[in-house]
């Protein structure tokens, strides 16, 4: 361990490559650091941030000094010597001479020869470019010397305190012009405000419009479709002003030998053997068409109320509480049974009551068959019929509700044409 060998490294502060430092810096005495504190470049003014293409890495001053040995800093000891004093001391010495270099100008110190070269290049173009401008300044200096044209200092004095003048008014109106400025900006702002205001007041606007506008086409087109509703309305209407209720719903027509009341025949014949349901139906609508005209013309019949009730109508005798069928079913007991003629009869001269009470109201009315007693006569003929089935011949008792329901038409036209004058 005697003969070990002691090496000490220093770091480059621009490219961080270690550097071994000469042995003449062993020993530095006060002179040499005092030449050292001396300013080196006092009036240089070294723009490295603009150079930084040529000397690219800069890196805060390192002081060695104030700092232990660091393994990635600026020294290393590769091994111990024997004299350890000794080599403190020299380690002591350069970091105060790497310090001074560093505090003394603004290049960190230490340089390896590389970076030292650049630094040099670097400061031999700056001070070129110092020269050339010292020398443009001195020969400009030298010009003004060698003219005769003296300034006047008075005129250029009042020149300048014009200038301060405008200076000072230019001044006041950039200070006006500013606060106008302020204000134009202030109302700018307020304009602004108002304009999103009435941005979002449209926009609230429009959306009313919009439901209201969606509202107004919904109404119209229920209008429109009211209005069709009405016209169909007012048509069907006026139809029905023109239709007659009565003839619409009781039809009387004739099948062959037999009268018909909305297509139930009324009457039997041997070769025709109408079944007695279609008989009574066909009962039932006659009941039910002579007490309709006679609601209609508000009258009330003497004795009788008819009642019609489908195919068992009856008629009900008033005062006596009895009623008479107008309804059968045929069969051995039938033919003795009075009741059923009873209430064909009574049916007969309710029908007659009511031909009275036209006349009365309109003594040209006549019908074409006579009627009295249960019988209807023909008056062109003399041919007089019974409507009772008792005692009858089913030819004959077939014709007379024939000629029934003639009559119960030409009523049924005359109620239907004063029904038609009372709506005109």
């Amino acid at each position: 361990m005697n003969d070990a060998k002691i090496s000490v490294s220093f770091s480059c502060q621009r490219c961080l490559q270690p550097i071994h430092v000469d042995d003449t810096f062993t020993s530095l005495n006060e002179h040499s650091l005092a030449e050292l504190a001396l300013p080196i470049n006092a009036h240089l003014d070294l723009d490295l941030e603009s150079q930084s293409v040529s000397f690219d890495h800069l890196v805060r001053p390192f002081r060695t000094a104030e700092s232990t040995i660091d393994t990635n800093g600026g020294f290393m000891l590769l091994s111990d010597g024997p004299d350890k004093e000794s080599l403190g001391q020299h380690l002591r010495i350069k970091a105060e001479l790497f310090d001074a270099l560093s505090n003394n100008s603004e290049i960190d110190h230490p340089l390896c020869d590389e970076c030292t070269d650049t630094l040099l290049e670097l400061m031999d173009k700056q001070l070129k470019v110092a020269e050339e401008e010292w020398n443009d300044y001195n020969n400009y200096l030298k010009r003004l010397e060698m003219t005769d044209d003296v300034p006047d200092i008075v005129q250029l004095e009042e020149e300048l305190s014009g200038l301060k003048r405008d200076e000072s008014k230019l001044l006041e109106e950039l200070a006006s012009l500013s606060r106008d400025e302020q204000a134009i900006r202030q109302t700018v702002e307020e304009q602004e405000k108002e304009k999103q205001r009435l941005e979002r007041e449209e926009e609230k606007y429009w959306r009313e419009y919009t439901k209201h506008r969606r509202d107004v086409i919904t109404t119209e087109d229920e209008f429109r479709s009211l209005e069709c509703q009405m016209a169909y309305a007012q048509c069907q209407l006026d139809k029905l002003k023109k239709t007659n209720v009565f003839n619409a719903t009781f039809h009387i027509w004739h099948s062959g030998h037999f009268g018909t009341i909305n297509n139930f025949r009324l009457g039997r014949l041997p070769s025709a053997p109408v079944d007695w349901s279609e008989i009574n139906a066909a009962w039932g609508q006659t009941c039910l068409l002579l007490s309709a005209l006679a609601r209609k013309m508000s009258f009330s019949f003497k004795q009788y109320r008819l009642v019609p009730y489908g195919n068992h109508s009856y008629i009900e005798l008033l005062g006596e509480g009895k009623e008479l069928p107008l309804y059968g079913n045929g069969g051995f007991r039938f033919l003795w049974d009075s009741k059923y003629d009873a209430a064909m009869v009574a049916f007969l001269d309710c029908l007659q009551q009511f031909k009275e009470e036209i006349v009365r109201r309109d003594p040209d009315f006549c019908l074409p068959y006579l009627m009295e007693k249960g019988k209807i006569e023909d008056a062109s003929t003399g041919s007089s019929f019974s409507i009772k089935i008792q005692f009858n011949s089913e030819e004959q008792w077939t014709k007379a509700l024939k000629y029934l329901l003639t009559n119960l038409k030409w009523v049924l036209t005359w109620v239907s044409s004063q029904f038609i004058e009372e709506k005109r």
